[in-house]
């Protein structure tokens, strides 16, 4: 045996599975198409590899055989992975999506950069439209799809920043040339920034361009050197003005990282620090969810419970958003699942710390929430999809208790035309919570 693993051709497929497993990562994470550049290096690395298995001799000696085999096995599987992710039929709505709003930014953007018009509202609405689509393309939580979707939210997003930029425009210049000599610099390099706008938006959009990233990168911080050496010390309004311009410089070389970074690592929004954090407070949501659902005497724990999801609440409104569609979809769907848990406790302490009405309206009412607080406790705990029994049932059981307020005479009382609302409300919010655990949304 140790004779046989000191053999050349052993030795050879370890080298040649050791390059395969190299590159594994770029496979699965890979979010383009068939015709992109870096599709067809992987497929080249990943064929010659295979061709250079198949030329191994094994001499009739079994274990090489069956070395060979494997690796040859493994090197297919990566293959059939790379091709699967260039031609999902989610990864080509994506592109779709992405190639629509290219066409979009010929038709409404770039014209206005020769006649200096202000963008419409109907773009702005159709920009959005499109980040809308894109945030809902369901991933299933494949590395490849959330990759490609994350890619082309990016850069759509930073488009639509930078149209908004450019709408707002520049403030008037403090002072004439005359009165400092600054000015006349620092007017000729935001003209140069309003240029380097149109540029960039056409480079993100992957629209053809004698421009590159590199280029761009090095006129922009020629512009940061050109302000740098103007002496504008001594007038506070050209200093203020001065630092507005070298603001908006930086904003767009921070665009320009959209189209140098690597796509597999850059755009994994399962390494993103906002992701990650919104990840950790589901988990500890989750403990307490359990304890809540386990527990025999919960009451006096609800203080407790309420406080540290309260808690988690706080935590969801301080992460960085990034402005990214899907991150902000994330921590809506996290302060939707916790607020959920916080409106079965306030529920099941008013039912175990109240008395029961005295009126009949008002008492139907109450025994109606009664019903709400134990479907509710199948709801937090139900994990499926629409087409489940379980689901089917929760659903039947919800309907009916909104039925059976419908029924409810509150005889004129306010107080209980005031609890069946209340009682209706959550119904309906318990029936859109049902239904949003259903969704197989993936960031």
């Amino acid at each position: 045996m140790d004779m046989e693993n000191q053999h050349a051709s052993m030795c050879r497929l370890k080298e040649i599975q050791t390059a395969v497993k190299s590159i594994e990562q770029q496979v699965i994470g890979f979010c383009g198409l068939p015709k992109d550049k870096n599709y067809k290096k992987l497929k080249r690395i990943l064929r010659k590899h295979l061709s250079e298995i198949s030329s191994i001799v094994t001499e009739g000696k079994r274990e090489i055989r069956k070395a060979r085999k494997v690796a040859a096995k493994e090197t297919r599987s990566l293959l059939k992975e790379l091709e699967q992710n260039a031609n999902h039929p989610q990864q080509l709505e994506i592109q779709a999506i992405l190639k629509e709003a290219r066409a979009l930014v010929k038709k409404r953007i770039l014209p206005l950069y020769s006649i200096s018009s202000l963008l419409s509202d109907e773009f702005k609405e159709e920009i959005q439209d499109i980040i809308m689509r894109l945030t809902r393309v369901n991933t299933s939580g494949k590395v490849s799809l959330r990759n490609a979707r994350y890619h082309a939210l990016s850069k759509i997003c930073a488009v639509q920043e930078i149209t908004k930029d450019c709408m707002r425009k520049f403030p008037s210049v403090p002072l004439t040339e005359e009165e400092h000599p600054a000015v006349a610099k620092i007017t000729s390099v935001i003209c140069e920034v309003n240029r380097a706008r149109g540029t960039l938006i056409t480079l993100l959009m992957g629209i053809k361009s004698k421009e590159t990233f590199e280029h761009l990168s090095c006129v922009l911080s020629g512009l940061i050197t050109d302000l740098d050496a103007l002496d504008v010390r001594e007038q506070v309004d050209i200093t203020n003005y001065h630092r507005e311009v070298v603001k908006e410089i930086n904003k767009l070389l921070k665009y320009l990282d959209l189209g140098k970074a690597n796509s597999t690592q850059a755009f994994d929004l399962g390494q993103n620090h906002s992701i990650l954090k919104i990840e950790n407070i589901l988990t500890r949501m989750k403990e307490i969810k359990k304890e809540i659902l386990q527990s025999q005497n919960p009451l006096e724990l609800y203080f407790s419970f309420k406080t540290k999801l309260q808690g988690l609440i706080g935590e969801l409104g301080e992460i960085n958003l990034e402005k990214n569609p899907c991150i902000q979809e994330a921590q809506r769907r996290a302060a939707i699942e916790v607020q959920a848990l916080i409106a079965f406790i306030d529920l099941k302490e008013s039912l175990e710390t109240d008395k029961q009405p005295d009126h009949p309206s008002q008492r139907a009412v109450w025994n109606i929430l009664d019903n709400l607080s134990k479907i509710q406790a199948d709801v937090l705990s139900f994990e499926g999809e629409q087409t489940d029994k379980n689901y089917i049932l929760l659903e039947e059981l919800l309907t009916k208790q909104l039925l059976a307020l419908d029924a409810v005479d509150p005889q004129g009382e306010q107080a209980c035309k005031a609890s069946r609302k209340k009682a209706v409300n959550l119904a309906q919010n318990i029936l859109s919570y049902l239904d949003l655990k259903c969704d197989k949304w993936e960031y």
